[in-house]
């Protein structure tokens, strides 16, 4: 969610049937597959929703071929339905974003609501009564009953649903809390009936109904639940409401006693963990085991510790003291304080525990993993009334487990408050402890959430950090977080030893791990961002380990040493702070040299095997390993460029010119040029390959000169056909902006005849004839460039350029259905350049024939595309066939603005011959860049908005 008001006001309400207001007026829009768009973008509460996933949604047996550009066209008019509002709809790389604050989204509203009331219960119970009646009241009636065919959504009406529960429950019990019991028994009634079953919502009926000086029908609610429990399921209630029926005969749950008594509160507030809580108390509702898994400092044992606490009963076994497999049924039967003189004592703590049903929490077991598996196996079978809880951080491997996987705290979304992301707000509740003093300023505020980013939002990383502000200003701290490992440490004596320092928690689990898994730990440790499966394994083999790969890799995960994600192919990562650790015993062990050289060998092959699939049908495949492999592949460069290592970076950057040419990665252009201005580069064999490519990326950047400098300085230097196609292809585009026709031709079927048809020359060609008129030779040209094409972006190029030459013999329809395919190609290739060009022919079509409001709106998001990626060539070429449409529209001030700013500008390319007339001076000063996108800007607005 956003943080300031984002004018005019839009609100999505979806806690109901779906409704849209902007600026307070509801809006109807019409269509399921609309509605079901918006209700898509609405429940992302503010992230970018992928096409992918849109298309997914919308046709799940079957995408149809115009699919895509159906959504297009949906997302077109919900911008219209938002009027005034449509730059709330934002289209982003590779989807749209539809930008709401926390209040213009209900169930956004609700989940905030329900969490200030939780934290407001304590002292100032009416209050919190007062927020959560509010909150209950948002709910208007079935939750988009009309679009629960679409799997996301009902995936969100079953998480609301819940989330209504969890209101219910919370009004309730703020309703006894506040006094004011009466004026929600109805709504207590219904809720138990509704699931009369669920023990929480009969528990609270009865304290309502207790709490008004019904005890006797409160007792009655109690024995028929206890009765229809015992029947319908064969299972006993918990001993939660043996205790509430004993507080309601003894007058504690009764008119005059308020709030019913909880146990002692930690010491310190459990923050950001109560949805964790609550699945907790659900899942030993139905299972007799559960184990919570996952790294050391992530919080598992303060979340078991409430979990007990909020049970009332449970026992609790703290396991980290314990060393000896032999000593562990002593330290139970010391847990459930029973004495044993002689016998065996784990049976002793068994017979106890067989008449004492409940909760055993039994707290770090990973390091006894072997003794606790056994000891927890015999209470499971000789034991049904208990069901236990254990912590480790990794399963204990019985078939009656249910695993629970605890993640980190989550962090503050870009364009989120930070104070309300969890992990923030756990440092500044720390942090006020040792430094006391106001609200911390926006400016703190992002210091406090680069802080938590950095410590991957693990709450032990967080609490040791805070802690050090007793001696560090926030800048300071955040400054000296490289050195975290060490710096987050200095714990109390309290405090387990394990958890004194960041380092010490980390090296527990590590000293657990055998010699291989630490082997592999260690090399997993130099990937920025993780490795899929095939790369796990091969490094794996590569080590030589004497166990098995796979069986290692597992170990690693199970030991929650790396995290396995299963959201499309199979990933492994690491936390930050653990890969820290890693990269710090690769250089003790004196393996840091041999894992570098690993890594780059692993860039140059994935970088030549994305290159070469680019030019073939699996370029769709290709682009999608760019793009999740770039964060190791930008470490990859870094490194290569830190050692010197001047050839694996040039067969890099060649390898990847398909994503500098026709991609918005600009670090890889920028990777291009700093290489290119590298003086060790002329002993480079890839030399000439290196300069034309970065040649390339000075194009797309609007240096024509240093573009033609770089690639005529490739030519020389070139040794082979690969070099000299490079600097042969840039010189011909940067030609080509320049408006030197007879040159681009002249280059452009020089570097055919180097690379084939099957590259994008003849089309390039195609188009300087084009433009020069000569539209026969054009389609000559691109013909022969079509029949060797064989990667979607080249198809897709061969139909951009057709698209071209028919916009320019005055051929509308042919046009658009060359752009339209040219669009729906790239976009299923990655190719987003070609996405942007062909979008800006596509709209010029449009508006010649009058459509004016699909072109205004394509306009908009095509040129916040361009600025985004920096490419003002190509920005320049969109601005001003804009300045056409706004001139044709009668808005000749900033059509004469842009045209003068463009005709300033050495970045924007030739002027074609299709262009008549000399533009009209501009009455104000000629605009510079930022200023000249405003301008731009706000003429679209008006335009669209104009009857």
């Amino acid at each position: 969610m956003t943080v300031g008001r984002l004018p005019p006001s839009v609100r999505v309400e979806v806690l109901g049937p779906l409704r849209l207001l902007v600026d307070g007026v509801a809006v109807d829009v019409a269509g399921p597959k609309r509605r079901a768009v918006l209700a898509l973008l609405a429940l992302a509460e503010g992230r970018t929703v992928t096409v992918d996933h849109l298309v997914d949604a919308l046709w799940p047996s079957e995408v149809p071929e115009s699919g895509r550009q159906a959504l297009h066209n949906h997302v077109s008019r919900l911008r219209g339905h938002l009027g005034p509002a449509a730059a709330r709809l934002e289209t982003r790389q590779d989807g749209y974003r539809l930008a709401l604050e926390r209040d213009e989204l209900d169930v956004a509203q609700a989940r905030a609501s329900l969490a200030e009331a939780r934290a407001t219960a304590s002292r100032d119970p009416a209050g919190a009564f007062s927020l959560l009646r509010e909150a209950h009241g948002l709910w208007r009636g079935p939750v988009l009953a009309d679009l629960t065919d679409i799997v996301p959504i009902a995936t969100a009406v079953e998480e609301y649903a819940q989330l209504r529960r969890e209101m219910t429950d919370a009004l309730i019990a703020g309703a006894v809390a506040a006094g004011r019991a009466e004026e929600i028994l109805g709504l207590a009634a219904a809720s138990s009936a509704a699931d009369p079953l669920r023990e929480p919502a009969v528990l609270l009926l009865m304290r309502a109904l207790a709490a008004t000086g019904q005890a006797p029908e409160a007792l009655r609610i109690g024995r028929e639940y206890r009765r229809r429990l015992v029947d319908e399921t064969g299972l006993d209630p918990s001993a939660a409401l043996g205790e509430l029926e004993r507080d309601i005969v003894g007058g504690a749950a009764g008119p005059a006693a308020g709030r019913p008594e909880v146990p002692a509160r930690p010491t310190t507030r459990l923050i950001g963990r109560e949805s964790q809580v609550s699945a907790l108390h659900g899942l030993l509702a139905a299972e007799r085991l559960v184990t919570l898994v996952g790294p050391g400092g992530v919080g598992k044992t303060r979340v078991a510790l409430e979990v007990a606490r909020q049970k009332g009963t449970a026992t609790v076994l703290l396991a980290a003291p314990v060393t000896d497999p032999a000593a562990i049924p002593h330290a139970l039967a010391a847990a459930l304080n029973l004495k044993v003189d002689h016998g065996d004592v784990l049976s002793a703590c068994v017979a106890l525990l067989a008449d004492h049903p409940g909760l055993l929490v039994i707290d770090n077991c990973e390091h006894l993993l072997d003794g606790f598996r056994d000891t927890v196996d015999v209470i499971l079978s000789s034991c049904p009334g208990i069901s236990m809880l254990a912590t480790s951080r990794e399963p204990l491997g019985l078939a009656a487990e249910h695993v629970s996987r605890l993640a980190p705290l989550p962090l503050p979304h870009p364009d989120q408050d930070p104070s309300l992301a969890p992990s923030v707000a756990l440092f500044l509740d720390r942090a006020r402890r040792v430094r006391p003093g106001p609200p911390p300023t926006p400016e703190a505020l992002r210091t406090v959430a680069d802080i938590v980013k950095r410590l991957d939002g693990m709450p032990l990383a967080i609490e040791l950090a805070a802690g050090r502000l007793s001696t560090f200003s926030l800048a300071d701290l955040r400054g000296r977080l490289d050195r975290s490992l060490d710096l987050l440490g200095g714990g109390t004596p309290s405090v387990d030893a394990r958890h004194r320092t960041l380092r010490a928690t980390i090296e527990w689990s590590y000293r657990l791990l055998t010699e291989d898994e630490r082997r592999l730990f260690r090399q997993l440790s130099v990937f920025a961002d993780g490795v899929d499966l095939d790369t796990a394994e091969r490094l794996a083999d590569g080590l030589g380990l004497a166990s098995d790969p796979g069986s290692a890799l597992a170990r690693l995960v199970d030991a929650s040493m790396i995290e396995a994600s299963f959201e499309g192919a199979t990933r492994y990562r690491m936390l930050e702070t653990l890969r820290a650790f890693g990269l710090d015993r690769l250089t003790a062990t004196g393996e840091d040299r041999t894992a570098a050289e690993r890594m780059l060998r692993w860039a140059v092959e994935l970088s030549t095997w994305i290159g070469d699939a680019m030019t073939t049908e699996r370029e769709p495949e290709a682009d999608a390993v760019l793009r999740r492999e770039l964060p190791n592949l930008r470490a990859a460069w870094r490194l290569a460029r830190n050692q010197g290592a001047l050839d694996d970076a040039a067969a890099m950057v060649v390898a990847l010119y398909n994503a500098v040419a026709y991609r918005d990665l600009i670090e890889i252009r920028d990777w291009a040029e700093e290489l290119a201005d590298d003086p060790a580069l002329d002993a480079c064999p890839h030399a000439s390959a290196v300069l034309g490519t970065a040649a390339e990326a000075a194009y797309h950047r609007g240096d024509f000169h240093k573009a033609d400098r770089l690639a005529r300085t490739g030519l020389e230097k070139a040794t082979g056909d690969a070099g000299s196609w490079h600097c042969l292809s840039a010189l011909s585009v940067t030609d080509l902006a320049r408006g030197a026709y007879d040159d681009v031709v002249e280059h452009s079927l020089a570097a055919a005849v180097l690379a084939g048809p099957q590259r994008e020359n003849l089309g390039i060609a195609a188009l300087a004839r084009a433009y020069a008129g000569d539209l026969d030779a054009a389609r000559r040209l691109n013909d022969r460039g079509r029949t060797g094409a064989v990667s979607p972006s080249m198809i897709s190029f061969c139909a951009y350029v057709a698209g071209e030459i028919e916009s320019r013999a005055d051929n509308g329809e042919p046009a658009e259905r060359h752009y339209v395919r040219a669009i729906d190609l790239a976009r299923t290739s990655g190719a987003t350049f070609l996405v942007g060009v062909a979008t800006v022919g596509l709209l010029s079509v449009r508006a010649g024939a009058g459509r004016v409001h699909e072109a205004l709106g394509g306009y908009r998001d095509v040129v916040e595309y361009f600025a985004r990626s920096g490419n003002w060539t190509h920005l320049w070429v969109t601005l001003r066939n804009l300045a056409d449409l706004l001139r044709a529209l009668g808005d000749d001030e900033p059509a004469a603005l842009i045209d003068a700013a463009a005709a300033q500008a050495p970045d924007a390319p030739a002027v074609d011959g299709r262009r008549s007339g000399t533009p009209a001076a501009p009455a104000a000063p000629v605009p510079g860049r930022v200023a000249v996108l405003e301008v731009a800007r706000q003429a679209i607005t008006r335009n669209l908005t104009r009857p």
